[in-house]
């Protein structure tokens, strides 16, 4: 998500500085918060579909199954899927790049002072780089896992889906029926209610929504709310794993 960088300001006319690294910052947060809106929508999306797993396991492995053969043969198998990994890789990409620049120029422009206090919406901002790292080595690891399979990240039970069939519920169940990565999974999730509850709030600041200092509490608590209903949302299933409810 976005992370808004105090910056000292050029004059007030004329096209924005690119300062280090090419990119001017007005186009860099812009550029985060935009791609920062495709990942809350694709992790809200992502989290109703995982939800799924509720409705037992036929259901589950039905959704799984539709979602390699959407519209096909408009779309070739998994079209679907690997339109939207394309599309998420590129927001990514630019995500990563946009945040590493925006967090040198804001280090150069604020020189040793630092924010005092350490309020919730503090803690969050100060927390947006080791938070979003640790949500890229959770995307990496869940690729291995539950798409690939790849050992050690995968469980052994593992079974890769085929054309007809795909075994999604029982690789998620013997996944996180390790606790250590059902650990690992509820970690990422909580850093991930914090990367929303944060970006959510300068996504729309970064986008030129004019917010009202009275309704910006508001705004906060409702990024605050959004990240939390996705991660508990997803939080559920490995313990559901854990606590023998789903097997």
């Amino acid at each position: 998500m976005s992370t808004p960088v105090q910056s000292r300001s050029s004059k007030a006319s004329g096209p924005p500085k690119a300062g280090h690294g090419g990119l001017p910052s007005v186009y860099a947060k812009l550029i985060m918060a935009v791609t920062g809106a495709v990942f809350a929508i694709f992790v809200l999306v992502h989290m109703i579909g995982n939800l799924k797993i509720y409705q037992g396991e036929e259901a589950f492995n039905s959704y799984a199954h539709w979602l390699r053969v959407a519209f096909y043969p408009v779309l070739p198998y998994e079209g679907l899927l690997w339109i939207m990994r394309v599309v998420l890789l590129a927001c990514l990409v630019a995500h990563v790049y946009c945040a590493v620049l925006l967090r040198r120029r804001g280090a150069v422009a604020r020189g040793r002072w630092r924010r005092r206090g350490l309020g919730l919406d503090v803690f969050a901002a100060r927390t947006m780089m080791v938070t979003g790292v640790v949500l890229l080595l959770f995307i990496v690891f869940h690729i291995l896992d539950l798409t690939l399979g790849a050992a050690p990240a995968g469980p052994d039970e593992f079974q890769a889906a085929t054309h007809e069939v795909s075994h999604a519920y029982a690789n998620l169940v013997a996944s996180f029926g390790r606790w250590p990565v059902a650990l690992f999974y509820i970690v990422a999730m909580a850093c991930l209610a914090l990367h929303l509850a944060h970006g959510v709030v300068s996504a729309v600041v970064d986008l030129g929504v004019g917010v009202r200092p009275r309704v910006f509490s508001a705004l906060a608590a409702g990024g605050l709310l959004f990240g939390l209903i996705v991660a508990l949302g997803n939080i559920t299933i490995p313990v559901a794993v854990l606590t023998g409810v789903l097997q």
